[in-house]
């Protein structure tokens, strides 16, 4: 089931994704408000990318993990009070509801290490519940602090051994018996409204990054829940920036199902100068890439989605491989991540990318893959057949 949600979720999520990426990247005239919408709407989606990919992971051990990055917890309090905004500002006003928020952040915090992007969506899911505990209105208040090893004897000269974020209530509260049972998954008090996965997948994250929960709560005052991380202390493994050097133009066929998925792919990629063109499904692609060969032009790559009806992408790289031993194959899946983790490259296929797909993933491997720097450009005088 948790299959099926994530290729239905991913697939609806990636047109988006790569229109608004395409629009930074390439509209100059966007307002700087306009802008700053798009950069907040672009983190939502990479959020509920990321929470698709754990919906049934909440304890998965750590190492399995994307690699830990610096992180910087002001940040990311702020920028989830502005992806909330809607939840705890515009929607309680419509019903004559005020909600104040308080932003109570440490200066000179220490950093941590982790996946930023699951510490932004657990404390969403935090917020979100801290709002839906005020139906009344309230106070919110995002906290961040550091503190020493609390074994220490002198802490005041002592460098900061744990940075604390805590999201705090002034509603309903929890009795004992919810506080007792509120981290397990699927559990809930709000009835339809709820599906009990926030704190649970909270919960998760905080297991996977060496950190604790700790609840405070009483009923009609409010709630505190503090997270607890260890400051960073290893060495981090350097992160790649995004690849911005210009491409030679390819032919490349791509493959989807989804036609608004499959518009969307060819369209960026036309949009760095390649000669694209769309198959409606694997039959389909199989069929392109056959006609081409035979004509004369073939592709020199091919992006298919693996999840599709009848032939899937595993079928598309092998009868590709097939006819084209060193066609270079690029995988689109939901599930990339766990693929390249458990080092499960599936037969044939030379790179799997995650959905929603990034532009910049997509121009670094089809450098890598065919070595298509822009000193040399091949010509794309032929049509397809």
């Amino acid at each position: 089931m948790a299959s099926g949600i994530a290729h239905d979720i991913n697939n609806a999520l990636s047109p988006a994704a790569l229109y608004v990426q395409s629009l930074l990247e390439r509209d100059q005239s966007l307002r700087a408000e306009a802008r700053e919408y798009l950069v907040i709407t672009q983190r939502a989606i990479e959020d509920v990318a990321n929470t698709v990919a754990r919906m049934r992971e909440f304890y998965r051990p750590r190492e399995s993990q994307v690699t830990p990055v610096p992180v910087d917890l002001n940040v990311v309090l702020q920028q989830v009070i502005d992806l909330t905004d809607a939840r705890w500002s515009d929607m309680p006003q419509e019903r004559g509801i005020l909600i104040r928020v308080q932003s109570e952040f440490a200066a000179n915090l220490p950093t941590i290490l982790g996946a930023e992007t699951e510490i932004r969506d657990a404390l969403t899911n935090l917020v979100l519940n801290a709002v839906d505990a005020m139906p009344d209105g309230g106070t919110l208040t995002l906290r961040s602090y550091s503190k020493n090893s609390p074994t220490a004897l002198r802490t005041d000269d002592l460098p900061a051994t744990h940075v604390s974020v805590e999201v705090c209530d002034t509603g309903i509260g929890m009795s004992e018996a919810v506080r007792n049972r509120c981290l397990e998954p699927f559990y809930t008090t709000k009835g339809e409204r709820g599906t009990g996965l926030g704190l649970a997948m909270a919960y998760g994250m905080i297991q996977r990054h060496g950190a604790e929960l700790e609840i405070d709560s009483e009923p009609g005052v409010g709630t505190t829940l503090r997270l607890i991380f260890p400051v960073a202390a290893m060495t981090v493994a350097s992160v790649s920036a995004p690849y911005d050097q210009p491409l030679e133009h390819l032919r490349i066929l791509v493959v989807d199902d989804d036609p608004l998925l499959l518009k969307s792919l060819q369209e960026t990629l036309e949009q760095d100068g390649h000669l694209v063109r769309g198959a409606d499904g694997g039959q389909a692609g199989i069929d392109a890439f056959c006609a081409a060969l035979r004509c004369g032009t073939p592709f020199q790559v091919v992006v298919t989605d693996l999840g599709m009806p009848n032939i899937d992408g595993r079928t598309v790289a092998a009868a590709i491989k097939s006819q084209a031993p060193a066609t270079p194959v690029i995988l689109l899946t939901g599930w990339g991540y766990r693929l390249r983790a458990e080092n499960d490259l599936p037969q044939h296929v030379d790179r799997v990318l995650s959905k929603p797909p990034k532009v910049y993933d997509l121009r670094a491997a089809l450098l890598e893959l065919t070595g298509a720097g822009a000193s040399g450009s091949a010509s794309l005088s032929q049509a397809y057949p």
